[in-house]
Order: structure tokens, then sequence, then C-alpha cells
């Protein structure tokens, strides 16, 4: 049996409500795992504040986050492509 779900015979119709459309900013994230599913947590810290406040928490099981890894790697690739190279500070903050 295969893992990977059968493409749908229908169009996928996706939805989304006003208040995710909008999205949210983030400038960190925290990644805790365990044997069955990894959790994301998005952050937003705000400059000389003392406290921080998770935004979002996805949760995924391993398949779905190396899918997700995947996809990510491929779009970072793109974007360097087009517009030069993602720099990184030394402490890996920029």
């Amino acid at each position: 049996m295969s893992d990977t779900p059968k493409p749908p015979d229908v169009p996928l119709q996706i939805q989304i409500d006003d208040d995710v459309a909008n999205g949210h900013y983030v400038n960190m994230a925290l990644v805790n795992q365990t044997e069955t599913e990894f959790t994301l947590d998005f952050i937003y810290i705000q400059p000389h504040q003392p406290r921080a406040k998770v935004r979002s928490r996805v949760i995924l099981n391993p398949k779905h986050l190396k899918r997700l890894l995947a996809v990510l790697q491929d779009g970072v690739s793109k974007y360097e492509e087009r517009f030069g190279p993602i720099v990184l500070s030394e402490d890996g903050r920029h």
C-alpha cells in the first residue's frame, strides 16, 4: 500500500478564511519532534521586548514534513536563481 494519496478525480478546491489569508509576520521558528510528529511554532519577537508570542503552530507527520522541506528547498533555489543568494549572518539571525 502506497502512502502517497491518490490524486482526486475532481479538481481540489481550497478555501481560505479572510483572517487566515491575511497571514502573520514571523521572525522566528522553533521545531520540536517526537517519533510520530513534528511541531513547528512560528513566533514574532518585537525588538527590545522580553516576551514573544507564538503566532501559529503547525503539527505534521514526518513524511509530510519531509515533503514540505523539499518544496521549501526548491523555492529557495528558485528565489536565489532569480534574486541572488540569501546571505545569513554568522549568528544565523538574518
